[in-house]
């Protein structure tokens, strides 16, 4: 649809920009997804410490997600940022955001939500960086359990989750991103960079539609071997 005349060119509306230049494909799923939900911890929930906006709503829509991929036992898997106590392993992300460094492995504020609280047998990956992958063994654990698409949910849209979702494409994972299962502290970032992850790095679904994908069919059953895996990355 074309919206306005600018200096005597036509100008384009945003989705039909980057549908012009053929952005937004969808990848779909493989043939082994797993569930990875970020930083859903008290600190990013609490709007008085790094919380706020959306992320809440975003935790309440991810409890019926996260049971379901339970039922279906598919792999499931939590991160939460965690630094020393002495701060020994904060860096220049801690000089921008200080109050990063409250996030300590027993601290109130850096535990996984109540509500979405990990069962014995689900990995929980402590990280110190936005990305769940970067300084961390995440990549080799998906790979050895046959993992190629990742459901991703968690906050924030515009900082761990973004950050995530890149990482995850260029390792070759296909990336479903869960659009009701994730949040931020401010809805103008949350949309722009959901927007931005549905054109570049994953496909857009709510909760409701990867269930209906995932139980529907072999999907979320069928393993790949990770010999299997790491001959599609060679």
């Amino acid at each position: 649809m074309i919206i306005k005349e600018r200096q005597g060119r036509l100008t384009m509306n945003a989705d039909d920009i980057y549908r012009k230049q053929q952005f937004g494909k969808k990848t779909g799923f493989g043939r082994r997804s797993a569930l990875l939900v970020v930083d859903f911890v008290n600190g990013f929930t609490d709007p008085d410490i790094l919380g706020g906006g959306n992320i809440a709503d975003a935790v309440t829509a991810t409890v019926p997600l996260l049971d379901f991929f339970r039922s279906q036992r598919i792999p499931v898997i939590f991160t939460r940022i965690v630094y020393a106590d002495d701060g020994a392993d904060t860096g220049i992300w801690c000089e921008k955001v200080p109050r990063l460094r409250e996030l300590t492995e027993k601290a109130q504020q850096s535990q996984v939500v109540r509500e979405l609280k990990p069962r014995p047998g689900e990995l929980v990956i402590r990280k110190t960086q936005a990305s769940a992958f970067f300084g961390t063994h995440l990549g080799s654990v998906l790979v050895a359990k046959g993992v190629d698409t990742i459901v991703l949910a968690g906050c924030t849209t515009s900082g761990c989750v973004r950050a995530s979702a890149i990482d995850a494409m260029s390792m070759n994972f296909r990336l479903v991103v869960a659009s009701d299962c994730v949040g931020d502290r401010a809805l103008g970032p949350h949309a722009a960079n959901l927007f931005d992850m549905g054109q570049k790095y994953a496909d857009l679904l709510t909760s409701q539609e990867i269930m209906g994908a995932l139980g529907s069919g072999p999907l979320a059953a069928t393993a790949v071997t990770s010999s299997k895996v790491s001959a599609m990355r060679g």
